[in-house]
């Protein structure tokens, strides 16, 4: 053979550089690879009847020089080429390209058959089953690798299998790779440099058919660098469009229409690769134009490119080949020399990526196959056998592969909702995740090794950072939400034609598209956990999300100082499909004081029981002996970080969302009232600046609107909420593992002692059940009804009747407010599970008593706020009482509370302050409203007000019209508790510290109704803020009859400040002409006023009698003539009647402010005896003519006295 030349040795050097050496197999680029389409996806084989050609006749030849090998294919659990094996037309690409439509419906529909195709869903559902929770993620995978069947094709060379001749071989190379040393054709590349060797000395041309491989491939490829006039791909009329159309500078990879069954997506002529999914601007009809830039993924004009199409059509051929005829290249030589074409393929394509045959490319431009990747047009297997090739040498892997993210990272982050182009990045980079060899995943490597993959905070915003620069960030902001992506907003309800229907439809076909998302970001971050190297960086990363977005948790928070909502929500969705199969027995509950702990837990932070100082003291112990805390496993660190994100996402999505509705509301309300009041300012100067208010309001109105819908999509989602749901059911079980160890089989009452592990809980642990609980009731109630509602129950049972556990009130009021938002009175649609509250076991003989007591004990929060709060708390509580009342289960232990004292009359106590309260201030601002407007009715009067005053009374009317609305809607669940209390039992309410308040109270609203100026409470409209006064007066009256005796008849008389005769006569007279009283009930009360009158004669006779009563024998407080002296531990006596009433209100001593309580009163019975025999002085015989014994006080006048 003739002497080559420095070019030849040149050509075939780097010919056997891309080909590889087979003396060194630890080589990535030299080990000979078995493709994975010999692994046949499932379909029809080519031809009639699936028939395969038949093979070519046998042919004396000498050695081919081809090695049958053992060879284990490359695994992934998405098969070979990290696609999902489907069914395939034959042109052996991934059909998976389809064009963004317009219509969302259709986008969902070309969604979920992708979905079918791509996801395979048995493989996921297996990678999930190989979590192993009770020994961590360690043994999160199991060795599929080990277990897929090994193909062995056994050695054999060209002397035992005659059935191949070298002549067909070569025939075969040139047909796969459409080359000819022999003769040009314009199907053809013509080699010339091949044609003058096998001329000269045919024999030496190539030692085997894999170094021929390799100088064919070089040569095509070197002819393509020599000058842009030399193209040797012209004459391949399958490529010679795209290549054409790749000169263009402005040239657009396009998304092009899913293919059908039969038909392939390439050019007619075999052998082509994704012709038609090429098309450029400037020649494309319009057909293949979208009307969104970010509908099209740019490709780079240049040599590299048409080397690689020309690669991808050569590796794409070898799979047609094998499905045209199966049963030929089953052969083992023909197998391997389609073998050593695919990875000949391979090694020249990471060559072209490297930039070795023309010139490196610039570190941070994407990679040349990120395009292709968007289009799901690369060849079946590339991928995977490039990442086989490549991954064990790192710089060539990372010179490859570093590119690829760095350009799907750019891709995702033009993408949006607004069409379908957001799954491609994500499927592409999910896909290269799942490739794996044995149990490593190359790509996951890479990805945590970037330096972007967890940067370092620099600023404040630490949240906002870690989103915009982290390489997962982009990938977790798709977002439905509109303060995160305005074009969701607009394009899918900005429509006039938008109606409800409408909204639901495409709200569902939104949650399909973030489903879709989702899924994806579950599989990237999966694999990158199931990656025993990445694992760690993976938690890492998790962490530092969790860690950056604290502020989030805050009432007010910059949001730009923090991850958007659809960022946390997408975060949030992954981890709670990590957790999903998590058993309870494996974590550990002393996680967050682990010295381990990846969660930044402030000691600041507000705890269930614990002070600071006891938080820190019991810490200190904790940490003393490390031997308590075991390694931190997977299960445990999974489950604790979905808590703290639950905390972070869909709670501050949740608080959102109300404010949103609050914001539409006011909104419709400020609109409403100016054109309601256009009449009075159309003329005024102010006109021009109350239209323009209204221009503002409706435009702020409708952008609201817009974000609503968006937000019923990404939040109100029923299979998102469930699986919060069933999240906080596995909290709600650890909590009360930990507070009962014997759940689910807990008791009440609970250990008075609290473990101090449950005492330093972050509060907002069951707070954010509770606040989560009430949005769902109030806003997506179906999503309720689960198998875990019952361990919630047990919960709110629980914890309503174990106050001493929960440090602050607000907490349990929180747990109050769940039970009366599912009150049926309130939420028809949650009556089941109310009814499974009131059934419970331990709540039939444990709520009542509860509810009764923090009724009471609500008086004092500690908070500024407390005197308003205290009365919505009431109001729900009364509310919850009147649905058990109903329940004939409950009946017992209201009835035993009725009898058993001290507690029921705390409860009377307050109940009787409070409706004292509320109806003294309902009608107070009753009046004020009455007032006004009468002002208004007097057109001619209120026209000479100045403006100003004009709107500074318009202004005091709407707020009294809210203070009234408010306050009679708590005043009349008040006075409907009364209603039924004094209708059941009558005792409690006539103790001497109740019996003259209950009276007086009566007394002074009656006189308010019925009274001189009863009157001022006549309003226009009175239905409008709920004011009733024939009920309330039916009410009242019902009360008098039901208390009435001679000791409530006393009090009645006792109260001269707004009892009268003439007061009653006006009632009775009220009752019989609005029909409000049968008859015989008005003679009841008749008879009731006679027996005060007769008492009130009495009270006379006494004043004069006691008018000169020493000071010793007064109340130091009330100056009145003391019955039952008592002394408190001060020194100081005072009336029993008297002290007792003030520690109703007030458990403290009047005169120091100390603690003080009724065991802690003693009598003073010498003084009480001086007393009493004083009173006999002064009376003489009169006492036992009134059967009189003791004097009994009311607003310091004397009254009957019963010896």
């Amino acid at each position: 053979m003739e002497e080559l030349s420095a070019d030849e040795i040149r050509r075939r050097r780097l010919a056997r550089l891309a080909g590889g050496q087979t003396s060194q197999p630890t080589t990535p680029l030299s080990t000979p690879l078995t493709s994975p389409q010999r692994e046949t996806p499932p379909g029809p084989l080519p031809g009639p009847s699936g028939a395969s050609p038949q093979p070519l006749p046998p042919a004396p030849s000498h050695t081919l020089g081809l090695n049958a090998q053992n060879v284990t294919p490359a695994t992934s659990p998405m098969g070979p080429s990290g696609v999902a094996y489907r069914s395939q037309s034959s042109e052996g690409v991934s059909s998976l390209s389809s064009s963004p439509s317009n219509s969302l419906e259709t986008q969902s529909q070309s969604l979920s058959r992708s979905q079918s195709m791509d996801i395979d869903t048995a493989s996921c559902e297996k990678s999930m089953s190989q979590v192993d929770v009770d020994s961590g993620i360690e043994n999160m995978e199991v060795e599929d690798s080990d277990r897929r069947e090994k193909r062995n094709l056994t050695e054999k060379d060209s002397s035992s299998n005659p059935d191949v001749s070298e002549e067909q071989a070569l025939q075969l190379i040139c047909k796969i790779l459409r080359v000819s040393w022999k003769e040009q054709d314009r199907d053809v590349i013509f080699l010339p440099s091949l044609a003058a060797e096998f001329q000269q000395n045919p024999k030496d041309v190539y030692s085997d058919f894999k170094d021929l491989i390799g100088q064919i491939l070089m040569e095509v490829l070197m002819m393509s660098t020599q000058s842009r006039d030399c193209n040797p791909f012209a004459s391949l009329t399958a490529t010679s469009q795209p290549i054409t159309a790749a000169k263009s500078p402005d040239h657009h990879l396009t998304l092009v229409p899913p293919s059908s069954q039969g038909s392939s997506p390439m050019m007619p002529c075999g052998g082509s690769f994704g012709a038609s999914s090429l098309s450029s601007l400037g020649a494309s009809g319009g057909g293949m134009a979208c009307d969104s830039g970010s509908d099209r993924f740019t490709i780079e004009a240049c040599k590299e490119t048409e080397m690689l199409n020309y690669l991808m059509e050569r590796f794409d051929s070898v799979g047609m080949e094998e499905r045209k005829a199966p049963k030929m290249c089953s052969q083992p030589v023909v197998s391997q020399l389609l073998s050593n074409i695919r990875s000949q393929c391979i090694s020249h394509a990471a060559l072209v990526l490297q930039g070795a045959l023309t010139q490196p490319r610039a570190p941070l431009q994407p990679s040349l196959l990120v395009p292709y990747m968007l289009c799901r047009n690369l060849p079946y297997g590339f991928i995977q056998e490039l990442v086989r090739m490549t991954h064990q040498e790192e710089e060539v892997f990372k010179q490859i592969f570093v590119p690829i993210l760095q350009g799907l990272g750019l891709a995702v982050k033009e993408c949006s909702f607004d069409s379908d182009n957001f799954k491609y990045p994500l499927m592409a980079l999910a896909e290269l995740c799942e490739i794996k060899f044995g149990k490593t995943h190359p790509m996951c490597n890479l990805i945590t090794s970037l330096p972007l993959w967890c940067p370092d905070p620099l600023s404040p915003g630490a949240g906002r950072e870690i989103q915009r620069l982290s390489f997962l960030g982009a990938f977790f902001s798709l977002s439905v939400f509109a303060e995160d992506d305005t074009k969701v907003g607009d394009k899918y309800f900005s429509g006039p034609a938008i109606t409800m229907e409408n909204t639901r439809v495409v709200s569902q076909s939104l949650q399909h598209y973030l489903e879709s998302a989702r899924g994806d970001l579950f599989k990237i971050l999966h694999n990158i956990l199931l990656n025993g190297e990445t694992r760690e960086a993976a938690l890492s990363y998790m962490a530092a999300l969790v860690n950056r977005n604290v502020k989030k948790a805050q009432m007010q928070t910059d949001d730009k100082l923090v991850s958007t909502d659809g960022f946390m929500m997408n975060f949030l969705w992954v981890l709670q499909q990590l957790s999903m199969k998590i058993k309870l027995e494996t974590v550990d509950p002393l996680y967050i004081f682990h010295p381990k702990c990846r969660l930044n837990m402030s000691l600041e932070e507000t705890r269930l029981k614990a002070t600071m100082e006891e938080l820190k003291s019991w810490l200190s112990e904790l940490h003393e002996d490390p031997t308590k805390f075991s390694e931190p496993k997977f299960p445990t660190e999974c489950f604790f970080l979905t808590l703290h994100t639950h905390h972070l996402s869909i709670l501050p999505g949740c608080r959102r969302y109300i404010r949103r509705l609050r914001a539409i509301r006011d909104l419709n309300r400020t609109v409403e009232e100016l054109k309601n009041s256009e009449s009075q300012w159309k003329d005024s100067p102010l006109a021009s600046r109350h239209r323009e208010m209204l221009k503002r309001c409706k435009t702020q109105l409708k952008k609201l609107v817009r974000s609503k819908a968006c937000a019923d999509a990404g939040l109100l989602d029923e299979n998102l909420l469930r699986r919060c749901l069933q999240f906080y059911s596995m909290v709600i079980q650890l909590i009360l593992r930990m507070v009962d160890p014997i759940y689910p089989n807990v008791s009440l009452p609970l250990s008075p002692e609290v473990p101090k592990s449950f005492a330093a809980l972050p509060e907002f642990y069951i707070e954010d059940v509770a606040e989560f609980l009430l949005f769902i009731v109030q806003y997506s109630p179906q999503v309720l009804y689960e198998p875990c509602t019952q361990d919630i129950v047990t919960f709110l049972v629980v914890f309503i009747c174990s106050q001493n556990y929960i440090r602050n009130p607000y907490l349990i009021a929180k747990l109050v407010e769940v039970l009366f938002v599912t009150n049926p009175a309130v939420q028809p649609r949650t009556q089941r599970f109310f009814e499974m509250i009131e059934n419970h076991p331990l709540s039939v003989n444990q709520l009542v008593p509860a509810l009764m007591k923090f009724y009471t004990d609500v008086e004092h929060t500690g908070a500024t706020s407390e005197f308003y709060d205290k009365f919505t708390i009431r109001y729900h509580i009364s509310t919850i009482f009147k649905s058990l009342w109903q329940n004939i289960g409950h009946h017992g232990t209201f009835l035993e509370e009725f009898n058993s004292g001290k507690q029921f009359v705390r409860y009377i106590n307050m109940l009787i302050n409070d409706t004292t309260f509320l109806l003294d201030e309902s009608l107070e601002s009753l009046k004020r409203i009455h007032e006004i407007q009468e002002e208004m009715k007097n057109k001619e009067q209120w026209d000479q007000l100045p403006r100003e005053q004009q709107q500074s009374r318009q202004s005091q009317l709407a707020q009294d019209e809210r203070v009234s609305r408010s306050y009679l809607a708590l005043a009349t669940e008040t006075v409907d508790m009364f209603h039924i209390l004094t209708k059941q039992v009558q005792k409690p309410f006539l103790r001497p510290e109740l019996g003259p308040r209950l009276a007086a109270m009566l007394n002074y609203n009656l006189q308010q109704l019925c009274g001189p100026k009863c009157r001022d409470l006549k309003v226009e409209n009175p239905e409008k803020y709920g004011f009733e006064p024939k009920k309330l007066l039916d009410q009242l009256t019902d009360i008098y009859l039901q208390l009435d005796c001679a000791r409530f008849a006393k009090a009645i008389a006792d109260d001269q400040r707004s009892y009268s005769r003439e007061l009653f006569e006006e009632v009775i007279s009220k009752m019989r002409k609005a029909g409000i009283k049968s008859t015989i009930a008005i003679e009841k009360f008749k008879l009731l006023l006679e027996k005060v009158e007769e008492i009130v004669a009495r009270n006379s006779q006494s004043e004069m009698d006691y008018s000169d009563a020493p000071d010793e024998f007064k109340d130091p407080l009330m100056d009145t003539l003391m019955t039952d002296p008592v002394q408190l531990p001060s020194g100081n006596i005072m009336d029993r009647a008297i002290i007792l009433r003030h520690l109703l209100n007030s458990p403290t001593d009047p005169f120091n402010r100390q603690p003080l309580t009724e065991s802690m009163l003693e009598s003073v019975p010498e003084l009480k005896e001086r007393i009493h025999a004083w009173m006999r002085e002064k009376q003489g015989g009169r006492f036992c003519q009134f059967g009189v014994d003791i004097p009994s006080i009311q607003r310091g006048q004397f009254s009957g006295i019963t010896l």
